[in-house]
C-alpha cells in the first residue's frame, strides 16, 4: 500500500473516461488510452467501470485509481453522490485488483458517520485496497482524512454547488489541505496546463490527476474553436 502511494509521488496520474455518448466509448479504446498516457510517462491511471478497469490491466503495470459511477435517469449531478456512492458500488471496483478506490466523500444526503461507516466496510473488506476520497471543501477533506481515506482528492472542488466556483483549478484548496492534513493530497479538476500541474506540486499536491486536458479530445478541440470564435468576434466589435 505505502509502494503504490511512493510510486504516486510528484507524478501525473491520467483519468481514463468515456460516457456513452462519446466517440471513444468503449472498453477498448480505454485500454488504449491508458497505454498512450503510459508510453508519455504517466505514473497512474484513474479508470471507470469494471470493464474498463479490466481492459486497461491486461496492458499496464501502473497502478490503477479505479472508480464507479452509478448515474440513473433520476440522478442530479449537484446533489446526489455519483462516484462510488455505496458498498456495492465500491465491491464490484475492488474486486478488480485495483490499487485505489476513489470514493465520493461528500456529505450529499448523507453524514459524515454515514461516509465514516463507509469507509470502515470496504476497509475491512478490502485492507490492501487504499481509498482516495474525493471531496470538494477543506471540511471534506480533513473528514475524510478522519474517516480514514488514504488520499484525499479535490476532485469534486467546483462540481458541488457550496464549493468554490471558478474556471481554473482549486490551487487555495490544495494548499489549505496541505497544511490541514497529514494525508497524501492529489490535486484534480480542471488542470488544462502543464504550469497549473506545477503549481500545484508548489502548493503541496503530492501528485496531480488530469483528464480532459488529455484524454477528451473533444473538448480540447473545442476549446481551440471557442477561443477562435472569441477573436474573430472581437475583431468585428472594432
Amino acid at each position: 500500500m505505502e509502494n503504490t502511494i511512493e510510486k504516486l509521488k510528484g507524478k501525473l496520474i491520467v483519468s481514463c473516461q468515456a460516457y456513452e455518448d462519446s466517440p471513444l466509448y468503449g472498453s477498448d479504446t480505454m485500454a488504449r488510452m491508458a497505454k498512450a498516457a503510459e508510453i508519455g510517462g504517466a505514473a497512474g491511471i484513474r479508470a471507470c467501470w469494471p470493464n474498463d478497469i479490466l481492459a486497461i490491466k491486461k496492458v499496464t503495470n501502473l497502478p490503477i485509481v479505479g472508480i464507479n459511477k452509478v448515474i440513473t435517469a433520476h440522478t442530479d449531478p449537484s446533489s446526489d453522490v455519483i462516484i462510488t456512492p455505496n458498498f456495492d458500488a465500491a465491491s464490484v471496483i475492488c474486486d478488480t485488483g485495483v490499487e485505489v478506490l476513489g470514493l465520493d466523500c461528500t456529505p450529499r444526503n448523507r453524514t459524515y458517520q454515514d461516509i465514516a461507516a463507509l469507509i470502515s466496510q470496504i476497509k475491512e473488506a478490502y485492507p490492501k485496497t487504499l481509498i482516495m476520497a474525493d471531496i470538494s471543501t477543506l471540511e471534506e477533506g480533513i473528514q475524510a482524512a478522519r474517516n480514514g481515506a488514504d488520499i484525499v482528492s479535490t476532485t469534486l472542488a467546483g462540481y458541488t454547488p457550496y464549493s468554490t466556483q471558478q474556471e481554473g483549478p482549486d490551487l487555495e484548496l490544495v494548499e489549505q489541505l496541505a497544511r490541514a492534513i497529514d494525508k497524501p493530497i492529489n490535486a484534480e479538476g480542471r488542470y488544462w496546463t502543464p504550469e497549473e500541474v506545477l503549481a500545484a506540486f508548489d502548493k503541496g499536491a503530492w501528485c496531480v490527476t488530469v483528464g480532459s486536458a488529455i484524454t477528451r479530445p473533444e473538448l480540447i478541440t473545442e476549446r481551440f474553436t471557442k477561443t477562435i470564435r472569441q477573436y474573430w468576434e472581437s475583431k468585428q466589435t472594432l
